[in-house]
């Protein structure tokens, strides 16, 4: 058995420091790397690429909303013609950057509120699937488990990947938990590494209603620059090897 175990990196921002790359990039199989838009400025993501071939850890241009200030967590009414230059533009930046770091971008990942959005806003996907596909229509694109951009992507040509979140909570109809709601993350390394080895081998986990929640999840996301990340990635990978699952990335 299988899977790919993905984090957000490349997000430090000048003297702002964001996440713990150099410890999560030996861990992880795909980096999914930030392009300037929400976080992450050209030296930053650019170390973070030379490390992400150093460790042949796939990269992903992980695309945002023009929104530096908020972090690209805030909801924007963006039109098609936009949205649709915004994600080229970030896609071609990071691959720019990437073929110098001697590596190249495999897949694209947005990013919060875009990721949230286009999940089930098919218009605002439809421009992001449209970028996607003018620039290279072999890019695979990562989409949350479950939501229906998952099939209209592959609908429109896009070999899609079904992410699910190792330290987030679910509930019974398979969305997360909102981070407005009470405990939306999980804390404790030892219940996150079993519930990825629950969607592993079981399929799915227990939600926040108490029932088994079927996730297709073909990339688990392990989350670089929450507290005590590493150790909780560590434990995670640990975890998996433990059980014969090897951990490698979905593109090569």
């Amino acid at each position: 058995m299988q899977i790919d175990l993905n984090s957000d990196l490349g997000e430090s921002y000048g003297s702002w420091k964001m996440g713990n790359d150099a410890q999560i990039l030996p861990i992880v199989s795909s980096a999914n790397i930030a392009c300037g838009f929400h976080a992450g400025d050209p030296l930053s993501i650019l170390n973070t690429l030379k490390q992400a071939a150093e460790l042949n850890v796939s990269v992903g241009a992980h695309v945002s909303y023009p929104d530096l200030v908020g972090f690209g967590r805030r909801n924007m009414d963006l039109s098609y013609d936009e949205l649709f230059a915004d994600v080229l533009y970030q896609i071609s930046a990071l691959q720019g950057l990437a073929q110098v770091a001697g590596t190249q971008v495999g897949y694209v990942k947005p990013h919060g509120a875009l990721y949230n959005t286009i999940a089930t806003n098919l218009n605002q996907a439809k421009a992001v699937i449209d970028a996607i596909k003018q620039y290279d229509a072999n890019l695979v694109l990562v989409a949350l488990a479950g939501s229906p951009l998952i099939e209209f992507a592959r609908e429109q040509g896009l070999r899609v990947v079904s992410e699910a979140f190792a330290d987030r909570a679910y509930h019974s109809n398979g969305a997360l938990v909102s981070r407005r709601q009470a405990n939306p993350v999980i804390h404790d390394a030892e219940l996150v590494a079993q519930r990825v080895l629950d969607m592993v081998l079981k399929g799915g986990v227990e939600s926040i209603e108490g029932e088994f929640t079927a996730i297709q999840a073909d990339s688990i996301c392990v989350h670089g620059d929450t507290l005590g990340a590493v150790q909780m990635a560590q434990v995670i990978r640990q975890a998996l090897t433990a059980h014969q699952i090897e951990v490698r990335p979905f593109v090569n």
